[in-house]
Parts: C-alpha cells; sequence; structure tokens
C-alpha cells in the first residue's frame, strides 16, 4: 500500500459539505474582500495564539516582510537569521531591503544556535532578528533568546510557519513574542484552501503599523499614511480557516498521536529520530530524524520502491543557495551544522488522520531496508 508524505484531503466527516455551502453563499452575497470571516477569523487566531492582536495577511512571506516593515527594518538595516530554515525567511530580508547574515545551527535541537547568535549579535550589531520555530517545536534557548535582544536592543522577529498551535511551558509559543508569524500554506497544521498568513504581536503600535502595510499604508481610503502593498487575506480563505479552526484540536492530537509511534519504533530500527527539547508541547507537524549521509540514498531508494512518501526538510543551507550570493554578506559558525544537517535530514509520512496500516507499511518498508543491508 503507498502512503504519501502529506495528504491534505483527510478532512472531517461533513467539513466539505459545510465549506460547500459556505462558498455558495459567500458566492451568491459577493462576500470576497474583508468582513465579518476575516475579523472573527483574527479574533479567532489571537485566542489560538494568546496575543492581543493578529493580523490576516496573503501569505506566511508577506507576514514575514509585515512584520520586519513593522518593526522599522529598511534598506541597509543588518538581519540575522538561521542558516537552516525555508528560503523565504532570507528572502523577506533581502525584499525589504535589509542586509541578511546567517547563523549556524545547533546539531542538538536543530534550532539556530544561541552561542553562534550572540557572537554574531556582538560583532554585527543588527537592528533585527529572525528566529525560526522549525518543525514543530522551538529551540531550547528561546527564553534566553527573547531576553537577549531586548537587552540588546535587537528586534526579534519570530517565524512561526511551522508552529501555530505549539505549546510552551503551558502557553502558546507566540505568547511572549515581540512579533510573530505563521503561514497558511495548505500543507501546514492549520492549512487555508490557497496562500494565507497572519502576523501576531501584543504590541498596539506594531499591530496598527502592520494593518497599515497589509492594506497599502492606508489611514482612510484614499489617505496612505506608509508605503505598504496589498496583502489582504480574502474571505474565503478566512472562512476555510475559521472552520478548520473548529477541527484543529482533534488534528493536532492526530499528529502527534502518529508523531509517539515514531518516537517509540524507530529509535529501535536504528534510525536517529529528533524530539522537541524540554518545555514543548508540539503540534505534529514534522516528523523529523538524521541518517549517516552515505546511508539515506539508499533508504530513500527502499522508500520509492515501497511507493513510501519522504522529504528533505530541508536539503540545504540558506548561505549555499545560489539566490543568496549577492545578497549574505557573512554566515556565522564555523561547523556547517546546517550544511551537515541538510545531508542528514529525512522525514517519514506524517499528516492528520494517518492510519495504522499507513503506519505500518512505513516501518515496515523501514524494516525492508535493515534487511535489505
Amino acid at each position: 500500500m503507498a502512503v504519501p508524505f502529506i495528504d491534505i484531503k483527510r478532512f472531517e466527516p461533513g467539513f466539505l459539505d459545510t465549506w460547500n455551502e459556505k462558498v455558495k453563499s459567500m458566492s451568491e452575497n459577493a462576500q470576497f474582500i474583508g468582513g465579518n470571516e476575516v475579523t472573527d477569523l483574527e479574533t479567532n487566531l489571537a485566542t489560538w495564539a494568546e496575543t492581543k492582536y493578529a493580523i490576516g495577511c496573503a501569505n506566511g512571506t508577506d507576514a514575514l516582510q509585515l512584520a520586519l516593515r513593522a518593526v522599522g527594518v529598511g534598506r541597509g538595516d543588518k538581519v540575522l537569521l538561521p542558516d537552516s530554515t525555508f528560503w523565504a525567511t532570507f528572502e523577506a530580508v533581502v525584499n525589504v531591503g535589509g542586509d541578511p547574515y546567517t547563523v549556524d545551527t545547533n546539531p542538538v535541537d536543530l534550532q539556530m544556535d544561541f552561542q553562534v547568535f550572540q557572537e554574531a549579535v556582538e560583532k554585527v550589531k543588527p537592528k533585527a532578528a529572525l528566529v525560526v520555530h522549525l518543525y514543530g517545536w522551538g529551540t531550547a534557548k528561546i527564553q534566553e533568546l527573547r531576553k537577549f535582544c531586548k537587552e540588546k536592543n535587537v528586534a526579534l522577529i519570530e517565524d512561526g510557519a511551522q508552529c501555530f498551535g505549539v505549546k510552551h511551558n503551558g502557553n502558546s509559543l507566540y505568547k511572549e513574542a515581540l512579533i510573530s508569524t505563521t503561514s497558511f500554506y495548505p500543507a501546514k497544521v492549520l492549512g487555508a484552501a490557497g496562500d494565507g498568513g497572519a502576523v501576531f504581536t501584543n504590541d498596539e503600535e506594531l499591530s496598527v503599523v502592520t494593518r497599515r502595510l497589509v492594506n497599502h499604508g492606508r489611514t482612510s481610503h484614499y489617505e496612505h499614511g506608509l508605503v505598504g502593498w496589498n496583502s489582504r487575506l480574502d474571505s474565503l480563505q478566512a472562512a476555510f480557516l475559521n472552520l478548520s479552526l473548529k477541527h484543529l484540536g482533534k488534528r493536532i492530537e492526530s499528529r502527534k498521536t502518529s508523531q509517539n509511534i515514531y518516537y517509540k519504533e524507530l529509535p529501535g530500527l536504528g534510525i536517529g529520530v529528533i524530539q522537541p527539547p524540554k518545555g514543548y508541547d508540539e503540534n505534529g507537524y514534522c516528523n523529523v530524524t538524521l541518517v549517516d549521509p552515505e546511508v539515506r540514498p539508499k533508504i530513500e531508494a527502499v522508500l520509492k520502491e515501497k511507493g513510501i512518501g519522504f522529504g528533505n526538510i530541508y536539503p540545504g543551507a540558506m548561505s549555499d543557495q545560489p539566490g543568496a550570493k549577492p545578497y549574505l554578506v557573512e554566515r556565522f559558525g564555523k561547523d556547517s551544522h546546517a550544511r551537515r544537517i541538510s545531508k542528514s535530514v529525512l522525514n517519514f509520512p506524517l499528516f492528520a488522520y494517518m492510519t495504522n496500516s499507513e503506519m505500518d507499511e512505513v516501518l515496515s518498508a523501514i524494516k525492508a531496508y535493515n534487511a535489505s543491508k
């Protein structure tokens, strides 16, 4: 039996019927931009994130650019970011005119290395920094990181594209952030029916600036106090997300159930599975394992033969991307952990409502690889 790496069509009974009726009603009434669905979503998102403000936007990349602009990053400002992340993190810094510097990865939690980050701050004295909460958790040093940035007057933006629903010490990971973001790309734990994103903050001034930037910098309909752009979240996406939020708790629990099976079974099969640092209650976004770079292609070959999907999140460091070369100012971290991890990371299937039979197929494929050695 083939098993996909991810399946975003696993809806609850009646979900699609409710969604289809919602689309019909909204279309009949031309409810496409703004309105109650968007305002209700922002209220619902703020409740989940445990923040005062949530501002919807067109996608997760825009959310990063909005957050960077909101804290004042512009042309020539220095910004630190992880060397292990999705390209959008690097891209967002360049798109707002900032100068990017990458920071190497901690080999234990696979997040940005706090010690290397401290050294980079002392040398570069950046205006802002981006930390990325990868894989459905975050750095073990999140509290120290926030405190350090506050002491050094470095605006810390938290890229939470993969961590919606994650808790740290019992609270939403977004709760204590200066400003943070998420993505509603369909493959996320909370995914839309297309693109979407949001910015979270407890700071009223940052929320006002962000909301203006989202909608052409408007202070009134024909008055523009800022140069923003059109990054409005459309009403249909908001409606889909509002429906999905009603089921999100069950979806996360389903993901975590499958994740826990991996934690239990993979070590006995010789696979080094990574677990969240202490204090994190993950959302089951992604299974993460590290294998010998020479062995990884052999395991992947067996998975392909058996029809088992897999991923490599992420297969390269930001500092090595061809598109980074014209913009990257400096790379911090002499050990190149980001490069090594990118050659070792292997992700097995994980998605909401994955069945026991599908999990058995994945584990059987790994056993077949072991038997072939």
